[in-house]
């Protein structure tokens, strides 16, 4: 495995991102630190990605590969295959593409991202 060696020094606020993405229900804040990119999700009650992120990337399922941590709320993930998991608050998660996802309850999901944050979300 390839080791990831970080040559400098730095710090950014999500708070303010380099990018901001807003679909139907949806936040990310995106942002760059070194050579790494970054990003907060915030998912509203009521989203669901096949509603709110399908009509922005334009595709049948998901197709980008997640891995991330929830730091509130939950949300449940069906792979095509039907396999399902709920991610909730202090859950670390790996997510393949081809998938839907929704959020549970009445409290939003928010979850940090590390391998996802360059392209989610953003228009086909």
């Amino acid at each position: 495995m390839a080791a990831n060696v970080v040559s400098q020094l730095a710090s950014r606020s999500f708070d303010d991102p380099d990018e901001k993405r807003r679909p139907d229900k949806t936040q990310v804040d995106v942002v760059t630190v070194s050579d790494y990119t970054m990003a907060r999700f915030r998912f509203e009650p009521g989203w669901r990605w096949s509603e709110c992120i399908k009509p922005v990337v334009k595709t049948d399922s998901c197709q980008v590969s997640h891995v991330g941590l929830c730091t509130g709320g939950s949300i449940t993930v069906e792979l095509s295959d039907g396999t399902r998991a709920t991610v909730k608050a202090g859950d670390s998660y790996a997510i393949p593409p081809g998938h839907d996802a929704w959020v549970e309850g009445n409290e939003p999901f928010v979850g940090y991202e590390f391998l996802s944050a360059a392209e989610y979300a953003k228009e086909a």
